[in-house]
């Protein structure tokens, strides 16, 4: 007979960390807006630094992926809950397809979904109980390299084999620091001000204070 390990009171605890509230809703829903908003001051930002890089080496330009991958980090850091990555990034994604771009709606709203089960599967892999820096730093890696391959399939079909090294390796490192490492400091940074009190994330950084 197999006995469980696992009290009642454990379970429930456990279920109730991982539900989503109200509260939850409201603000990951803020954040992928305002994370949309950002995306749309890229897609016109970006074009700049990318005709200045593109030249230096071919697949460069991935050290400008960052900014369209931060928000399902930031969102599943604030909110700790499943599916927070995948929300937010893709919302963001929506807001940027529905005010328009140069990429279409589909392949926008395809890319922000691919990108947030990027970021959302490194924070699944730690159960949704490790959210330090390098975690984070992963969980930006994560976003950075599914939407690379997603990038090299779609757009740069039958690139040779140094591009898209160059190119994975520069959009990770991207990943990694504008994706990973500025949203956990933002999250920190929001928490110290009592923002986010009504989070594990902001009561955490209160107590560690």
């Amino acid at each position: 007979m197999h006995v469980s390990t696992s009290s009642p009171t454990t379970t429930s605890g456990a279920r109730h960390r991982l539900r989503w509230r109200v509260v939850d809703i409201v603000v990951a829903s803020v954040i992928g807006v305002a994370s949309g908003l950002i995306f749309l001051f890229w897609n016109i930002g970006y074009l700049g630094p990318k005709a200045l890089l593109e030249p230096l080496l071919p697949g460069l330009q991935g050290l400008l992926d960052g900014p369209w991958l931060f928000a399902g980090v930031l969102g599943a850091l604030i909110i700790r809950k499943p599916g927070a990555a995948v929300y937010t990034e893709t919302l963001a994604a929506v807001v940027s397809a529905l005010v328009g771009n140069q990429w279409g709606g589909f392949l926008t709203l395809e890319a922000g979904l691919v990108q947030g089960l990027g970021a959302e599967l490194v924070f699944l892999a730690f159960f949704y109980r490790v959210w330090s820096l390098p975690v984070a730093m992963l969980a930006g890696a994560g976003a950075a390299l599914a939407g690379g391959v997603n990038n090299l399939l779609l757009w740069y079909t039958g690139s040779g084999a140094t591009f898209t090294v160059v190119y994975l390796i520069s959009t990770v490192v991207s990943g990694a620091l504008l994706a990973g490492a500025l949203p956990w400091a933002l999250t920190r940074g929001l928490a110290r001000t009592g923002a986010l009190d009504r989070f594990a994330s902001g009561r955490e950084a209160r107590v560690r204070v």
